[in-house]
């Protein structure tokens, strides 16, 4: 036994030295749900469970996928009524709170029927953990939409244990009544709450002391950060608090904006003034900046409507199974369902690389990519509303000799793991 594990040790040790800038793991995508109703959101409860909760639009069902089986749960965690079903309305976002496991709470973001959005806390079952408990809801935060569209609707808990609430400008075209600028709003706005405090304009919340317009008499102090228009889908980096927002343009560029971890807020993303990295065509109105006013922050990607016409913003792949690309950040087009990735150090991206025709060749899978999802472990997921399925990306490639954590790759993490496995031997 000592024996072969010495053989595995030096082929390991060989091929670590000679294998270990492999490139990652070749792609593909694994369906491992379908039968949904316009899924456009996935979340998990980090407890464990090998559970991801997927919220349908329009249904208001929030959806349990046992990922140990791929199987949609019957039963609904929740079902929400009196949904406004516009096109960009309805149950919008979802995230548990970072203490879940201890009380049982989460949150969603929706527009109601009137079309007022609203971020409602629920709590689960105290006798079943596949079921929430309705009648636990209380209206955290509501605000009024003066049209239908341009809802934002993403919600997600930061590194900072405060919850972030990425807000549209209020709709029509080119934000008429200039919201995204305008600080006394809370449209076109990223927001940062203290949900366990009770000093906020309701008493559900607190404002964080650190917000950047807290002392600001003529500003709401939810506002962390503004100048957006309609993000769709944002993201924290688990590893380094990173937090990317794909914002939909105008009529001609759609846009990756990026805020880095421990960033004191207050970012300007520049909408109306700007659309991507250049001059709206409706920028100009009293007391906005000029087009080059450097306060203003670029996106650190952007594309061209031939190419695409609505983001859908993404991830950084953090997980074990595709160990090549972890720090990847995926993200999509939601018209043409076009899929790219990049790395972004701070300053510059890098490796850029359009994944579309590996997977989704000629749109024979995927029709519309309303939302990714990452499961507990971290493995990424794709939401197909228009099909009502889910995917996740896999690795295609067959098992390399000496790749003892599935990486794709066989290098010192893999000698490592072997080296650990001989001590355990010699016990």
């Amino acid at each position: 036994m000592r024996l072969s594990i010495f053989g595995s040790l030096v082929l390991v040790v060989s091929a670590a030295c000679t294998v270990s800038t492999q490139a990652a793991c070749p792609l593909g995508l694994e369906r491992v749900a379908s039968g949904l109703v316009r899924p456009v959101g996935a979340a998990h409860p980090r407890d464990g469970s090998q559970r991801l909760f997927i919220h349908e639009q329009h249904t208001g069902r929030i959806r349990i996928l046992d990922l140990a089986t791929n199987r949609l749960r019957e039963t609904p965690f929740l079902d929400i009524d009196g949904l406004a079903t516009g096109g960009e309305q309805g149950l919008l976002g979802m995230a548990f709170a970072p203490d879940y496991v201890r009380t049982g709470l989460f949150y969603v973001n929706l527009t109601v029927s009137g079309g007022a959005t609203q971020v409602r806390r629920y709590r689960v079952s105290r006798t079943d953990p596949d079921v929430a408990d309705p009648g636990s809801m209380t209206v955290v935060l509501s605000f009024s939409q003066p049209y239908s569209n341009h809802n934002g609707g993403w919600i997600g808990f930061g590194p900072d244990g405060y919850l972030y609430i990425a807000t549209g400008d209020g709709g029509a075209g080119f934000d008429p009544g200039n919201r995204a600028q305008d600080l006394s709003t809370l449209l076109g706005k990223l927001l940062r709450i203290d949900v366990n405090g009770t000093d906020g304009a309701t008493g559900e919340y607190g404002i964080p002391p650190d917000n950047p317009f807290l002392d600001m008499p003529s500003a709401r102090p939810e506002i962390w950060a503004y100048g957006l228009r309609n993000p769709w889908r944002c993201s924290f980096d688990r590893a380094t608090g990173d937090l990317y927002i794909g914002d939909v343009g105008q009529g001609e560029i759609e846009e990756i904006d990026f805020q880095s971890g421990g960033d004191a807020g207050g970012a300007n993303y520049g909408w109306r003034v700007m659309e991507g990295t250049q001059c709206s065509d409706n920028s100009q109105a009293a007391g906005n900046p000029p087009c080059d006013d450097p306060s203003l922050v670029p996106p650190i990607h952007e594309y061209v409507h031939p190419v695409g016409f609505s983001v859908t913003g993404g991830y950084v792949y953090r997980g074990a199974a595709l160990g090549g690309l972890r720090g990847t950040y995926f993200f999509a087009d939601y018209g043409t369902a076009r899929i790219w990735s990049f790395r972004y150090d701070g300053g510059a991206v890098r490796e850029f690389t359009d994944r579309t025709p590996v997977l989704n060749a000629n749109g024979r899978d995927l029709g519309l990519i309303s939302s990714f999802g990452v499961d507990e472990r971290g493995e990424l997921y794709l939401l197909d509303m228009e099909d009502g399925e889910v995917y996740k990306l896999i690795s295609t490639q067959d098992p390399i000799p000496g790749d003892l954590n599935g990486d794709c790759q066989v290098d010192f993490a893999d000698l490592n793991i072997l080296a650990g496995n001989w001590m355990v031997g010699r016990d």
